[in-house]
């Protein structure tokens, strides 16, 4: 492989990491919203259709999430140990946040190449 062609796929693959952290903060903010905001003010009557809101934009949220995690590791080079951990942290909360930071760190460590 030439050099360009190289960094063509670094700067690519940086993108592509990039895009993954922010739909990490995406997928993980709607969560909270929806665990610690919406349920909550349904349960307590403050607010009955508040799940009915925020639940669909967190489905949409954690779609996107699934889809931009396949394109991410179909570049190859993710373990099955970072493959797990980004799909699980999609099901905890602030997990999230938790896989935004090491989305970073890996982008980091591509930078430095």
């Amino acid at each position: 492989m030439t050099e360009v062609s190289e960094r063509l796929r670094q700067a690519t693959e940086r993108d592509q990491i990039r895009r993954m952290r922010f739909v990490s903060l995406l997928e993980g903010t709607t969560l909270i919203v929806l665990l610690f905001v919406a349920v909550p003010l349904k349960h307590l009557g403050i607010y009955r259709g508040a799940t009915s809101i925020v639940g669909p934009v967190h489905g949409l949220a954690f779609m996107f999430y699934i889809w931009m995690l396949i394109q991410t590791i179909s570049g190859g080079g993710w373990s099955k140990g970072e493959i797990a951990r980004l799909l699980i942290g999609a099901f905890i909360p602030f997990g999230g946040f938790v896989n935004e930071r090491a989305l970073k760190r890996r982008e980091l460590l591509g930078a430095r190449d």
